[in-house]
């Protein structure tokens, strides 16, 4: 990943991450909750459900990409491809029910909604993209097409 003076990633063209939603309050704690008067003390973990932390591992028959969603479930999740290449992961984390005479004494837990969006290689195999959601991990496979080899046709020589 290429890093910016500023700590940033600068955007390339064959970079599938190059597609991200910027957020220009990312890093700073609980600006984009819901949320009010919440701790700055909440620190990264917030920021997790805000802006879901995605790993990208490509093999040589699938692209996987995991995502961490704790506290959600597979209902909460939206997972499109748009545009032929763009895949869209999006949710929502709902507030939890409060009662008249529930007295919080720290509120940290992020709710509201997140949206991660990433531009798929050209191997990819889009209408057989496939997603489960475990322990809130959401794992999405995206199987690659397979390599066509250049058909070699012999010419022959006259003369």
């Amino acid at each position: 990943m290429a890093l910016s003076l500023f700590g940033g990633r600068r955007s390339n063209v064959f970079d599938p991450f190059s597609l991200d939603i910027w957020d220009p309050f990312e890093g700073f704690p609980m600006v984009s909750s819901s949320v009010a008067n919440v701790p700055s003390s909440a620190g990264r973990e917030t920021a997790a459900v805000v802006n879901p932390r995605i790993d990208w591992k490509e093999t040589p028959e699938t692209h996987i990409i995991r995502a961490d969603l704790p506290g959600l479930n597979k209902e909460e999740v939206k997972v499109e491809i748009e545009d032929g290449r763009v895949l869209q992961i999006s949710g929502e984390r709902n507030r939890e029910h409060e009662e008249k005479n529930d007295k919080w004494h720290r509120v940290e837990r992020v709710t509201g909604k997140f949206l991660r969006r990433f531009r798929l290689p050209e191997n990819a195999t889009m209408d057989q993209v496939k997603a489960t959601m475990e322990n809130g991990v959401l794992t999405i496979i995206v199987p690659k097409e397979e390599e066509k080899k250049p058909e070699v046709k012999p010419v022959q020589i006259s003369g």
